[in-house]
C-alpha cells in the first residue's frame, strides 16, 4: 500500500509540470479542423456528376447520368453476348454499345459481323464506327463503311473515329473527313458522329464542324462542360479500364451526356 501511495504522488506530481497548449496551438487546430471541412465541402459541391465507384464495372460513373455504354472491337476478342446483355449493378447497367466495322478502304473488324448480330440477338442498343485512315482517300473509306454496315431502325448513328494525323497536312484532314461525314449522312439519311479526344478536337474540329454532334474522349477530366461548349457533345468516353461480364480485360466506358428523352431521339 506505501509503494502505491508513492507511485500517486509521483503520478500528480508530473502532471504539475504539463503546460496547457497556448492560444495559438489552439488557433492552429482549429484552422486545420476548418480546412479540412472546407476542402470535404468543396469536393461535394464540385462533384456535380455524382462520380460512385461501381464494383461490377471497376472504376467510378457519372451517376448524374442515366444512360450508360461501351464500346468494342477485335481487341476485346470474343465477347459473351448474353452475359453482356445481363450485366448490371443496383442502380445503373450497360445501354449500348458501338461496335467497331471498319479502317481505312479494305480492313473490316474481324469481330465485326458477329459483335453486330449478336448484339441485335440479345436486344442490346448498338451503333457502328469507322477508324479513320487519313493516308486513304475518303471516297474509299466511305465504300468500306456502306459495304460493311446495314444500319436498321432503333440504331445509334454511325461514327467516324479520328485518332490519327498519319502526318498530314491539316487541311487535307479536314476536307477528307468533311467528305466521309457528308457522304455517309446521305447514304443513311442521319447526321453522322464524330469521335475525337480533346487535343484533336481543338486542332481539327473546333471552328470546322461545330454543327455536327461529338463523342469526346477524356479520361483525367471530372467533367467536360467547359470543352466544347459551342458544339452538341453527345457522348463522352471517361474511362478505358473499365469491366464488363462477358468481357476479358479491359473495355472502354461512355456516358450519355442529355436526358433520357433525348435518348429515343437519337435512334433511327
Amino acid at each position: 500500500m506505501a509503494k502505491r501511495k508513492a507511485r500517486t504522488a509521483q503520478t500528480k506530481s508530473n502532471f504539475k509540470y504539463l503546460k496547457p497548449l497556448p492560444a495559438k496551438g489552439w488557433a492552429i487546430i482549429g484552422a486545420v479542423v476548418i480546412l479540412i471541412g472546407a476542402l470535404v465541402w468543396w469536393n461535394d459541391k464540385e462533384d456535380v456528376n455524382r462520380w460512385e465507384f461501381i464494383s461490377k464495372f471497376g472504376i467510378k460513373l457519372p451517376l448524374r447520368y442515366a444512360i450508360h455504354g461501351i464500346d468494342v472491337s477485335h481487341h476485346n476478342a470474343k465477347i459473351n453476348w448474353d452475359k453482356l446483355k445481363k450485366a448490371r449493378s443496383e442502380n445503373v447497367g450497360i445501354d449500348f454499345v458501338y461496335i467497331k466495322a471498319t479502317e481505312g478502304a479494305t480492313h473490316l473488324d474481324r469481330q465485326f459481323k458477329r459483335n453486330w448480330s449478336e448484339a441485335k440477338r440479345v436486344g442490346m442498343k448498338r451503333g457502328a464506327y469507322h477508324f479513320y485512315n487519313p493516308r486513304v482517300m475518303s471516297n474509299r473509306q466511305v465504300d468500306n463503311f456502306i459495304g460493311q454496315v446495314r444500319m436498321e431502325p432503333g440504331d445509334l448513328p454511325p461514327v467516324l473515329d479520328l485518332e490519327t494525323d498519319a502526318r498530314k497536312p491539316d487541311e487535307i484532314i479536314v476536307k477528307g473527313v468533311r467528305n466521309w461525314l457528308e457522304l455517309i449522312e446521305k447514304h443513311y439519311g442521319v447526321r453522322p458522329i464524330i469521335y475525337v479526344n480533346e487535343h484533336y478536337y481543338k486542332k481539327y474540329i473546333e471552328g470546322n464542324f461545330d454543327d455536327y454532334p461529338l463523342w469526346l474522349a477524356g479520361y483525367s477530366r471530372t467533367h467536360v462542360d467547359d470543352l466544347a461548349t459551342d458544339a452538341q457533345v453527345l457522348f463522352w468516353q471517361h474511362s478505358e479500364k473499365g469491366w464488363a461480364d462477358g468481357i476479358r480485360g479491359f473495355v472502354d466506358y461512355n456516358v450519355f451526356l442529355h436526358e433520357p428523352s433525348d435518348w429515343a431521339d437519337l435512334s433511327r
